[in-house]
Parts: structure tokens; sequence; C-alpha cells
């Protein structure tokens, strides 16, 4: 089943993040979809300040991850946008990640989507620009989670 909220600002975005990192456990894995421009890097900061991290949070796109260890759990920030095989995720070492002690929120997971375990969160955030340029649909296939 998926359960869906609809954001009409950037703040209220953000605050779906953050509410969504408040019920983050160690080793969760959130999987953050949508097109560009749809949100995924807001929301993203959300999260982060969810779990108390401090530091400015950037997507991650020419780096592929950035660590921010600071938080009430560490959080990996990926994103995949320019992986061109799924197989390049093991010169990182994604697995450390995927299956340590802190939360990984990776963007644009369909691309490396046999990588990603069963057990991760899927949330996809769609523009509707005919409601008005801020509005978003965020869709999350897990009850409780936003």
């Amino acid at each position: 089943m998926i359960f869906t909220i609809e954001t009409v600002s950037e703040n209220e975005t953000f605050e779906a993040g953050k509410r969504t990192a408040l019920k983050a456990k160690p080793g969760d894995i959130y999987c953050l979809d949508g097109d560009l421009g749809a949100g995924k890097t807001v929301f993203a900061k959300g999260f982060a300040e969810g779990l108390g991290i401090k530091e400015p949070v950037t997507s991650p796109t020419f780096t592929i991850i950035k660590e921010y260890p600071e938080g009430r759990l560490p959080l990996y920030h990926f994103d995949v946008y320019r992986i061109g095989d799924p197989s390049e995720m093991e010169a990182i070492g994604y697995e450390e990640y995927f299956f340590g002690e802190g939360v990984c929120l990776v963007e644009w997971s369909e691309l490396i989507e046999e990588l990603i375990p069963e057990s991760a969160v899927n949330i996809t955030i769609e523009r509707e620009l005919e409601k008005g340029n801020d509005f978003r649909v965020i869709s999350i296939d897990r009850e409780g989670i936003l």
C-alpha cells in the first residue's frame, strides 16, 4: 500500500523529510526518487536536520556519497544519478554503508535497484505544476513513516 502527503511549499517538503528522520533507526535505507527539481534535496536537508545534523547538506551529485557523522545517527547521503552501472557502487564500498549502523538516504535509487535491500523504504516526490510551482506529492511505501 502506498501512503501519500501533499506539500505546498519548500518548507513543508523540508518538514516531511525532518519528520521521516525522527523515526529512522540504525541500518535503515531510504530510497528517494523523483525527477530533477522534484524536491529530493530539500527533503534530504530536512531529513538531516531531523537527525540533528547541523552541517549544510548538498546533493552529492559528483562525489556519489557524503557522510554526515555528527547527528543522532550517522547519515550517508548518496546521489547515484551519475552511476553508469550498479557495479560502480562496489568501488565505493556501498555495502559498508547499506549494512552499517548509520542511515542511508539514496537519491535516484531506481538506477541501482538491484542493489537495494527489500527492507528499504521507498519515497517518491512528484511535482504537479498545474497546482502550483511548489506543490508536491510525496509517496511512501510504508505506513507511519511520514
